[in-house]
């Protein structure tokens, strides 16, 4: 949820509210059609493509998540310096697409410099480095491949609802809130993110629900290891997971069986209390914010 909130919720919001239409109706399906893709394939590729990219390029993925908001920023603001002859061959909405080759690039630079910054600050090997100076055990399919791969997997679902609600706020209450001298962006914070801010909250409450319910990808990209601590770089074992393990190995009537279906309780029972709780927010939100 950390890594598919904020991007799921910031794309949501610019597809809605910033992007211009022609864009909209290519990006919009395209995200939702990434939302078709088979957990199992997500969960193979994790397993058996990112776990080993990862592991071989620590310092280069690190570096992506440090260096691209950067990056993006600091675009933003040279393109922001550009002169107004420069800028104005964009069009509104389509400046999404320049940041596109700058992603790549920023991406691209982080995993080529991987090696040399291996090299200048960790002695030619991070994995060691992490094992032997700080004390940090690491398996090559851990928490942090599959909080990547989840990620992912959730972000269309958390975006598209988001999306379909921030897009269905009634254009007059934007159009008012300009004549009356707000700008697009307090528009957007005072105006149209409270009223769309029940349909967002639910996109939140089904993207966890997707999260914590998912067994395949988990299952096939965190080395199952039923002990467990807080170390990101050390596998898991989740509850569905570990359902879906060991119900096929246990006798009727063990206390083995009685503890997957335990297991199986706790885990509806959470989910419910999530939902039942959400749906309260939900509403509270809807009636605060419904009379706009």
């Amino acid at each position: 949820m950390l890594i598919a909130t904020p991007l799921a919720l910031c794309g949501a919001i610019y597809t809605a509210y910033f992007m211009t239409p022609v864009v909209r109706r290519k990006v919009k399906p395209l995200i939702e059609l990434m939302e078709a893709l088979p957990t199992v394939i997500l969960g193979f590729l994790a397993g058996l493509w990112l776990a080993p990219f990862i592991e071989k390029n620590l310092p280069g993925v690190f570096s992506i998540f440090l260096l691209m908001p950067v990056g993006v920023l600091l675009f933003g603001f040279c393109w922001s310096r550009l002169p107004d002859s420069l800028r104005l061959r964009v069009p509104d909405g389509w400046h999404a697409v320049l940041l596109i080759p700058v992603v790549m690039f920023i991406a691209w630079a982080c995993v080529a410099a991987s090696g040399n910054l291996e090299l200048l600050f960790f002695g030619g090997d991070m994995r060691a480095w992490l094992t032997y100076d700080l004390g940090i055990s690491y398996d090559q399919r851990n928490a942090m491949v599959v909080g990547i791969a989840m990620g992912f997997a959730v972000v269309p679902t958390i975006f598209s609802i988001a999306e379909d609600a921030i897009f269905s706020v009634p254009k007059s209450l934007s159009y008012g809130s300009l004549a009356l001298g707000a700008t697009p962006w307090q528009t957007l914070v005072g105006v149209v993110i409270p009223t769309a801010s029940p349909g967002i909250f639910s996109a939140l409450m089904i993207g966890m629900g997707r999260a914590v319910g998912e067994t395949m990808i988990v299952l096939m990209a965190t080395g199952n290891t039923p002990v467990m601590d807080a170390n990101i770089f050390e596998g898991m074992r989740t509850l569905a997971a570990n359902i879906a393990v060991e119900i096929g190995e246990t006798e009727v009537d063990s206390s083995h069986y009685r503890v997957l279906f335990l297991a199986a309780f706790v885990l509806f029972l959470f989910t419910f209390v999530v939902n039942t709780i959400a749906e309260i927010v939900r509403q509270s939100l809807r009636k605060k914010y419904g009379s706009l």
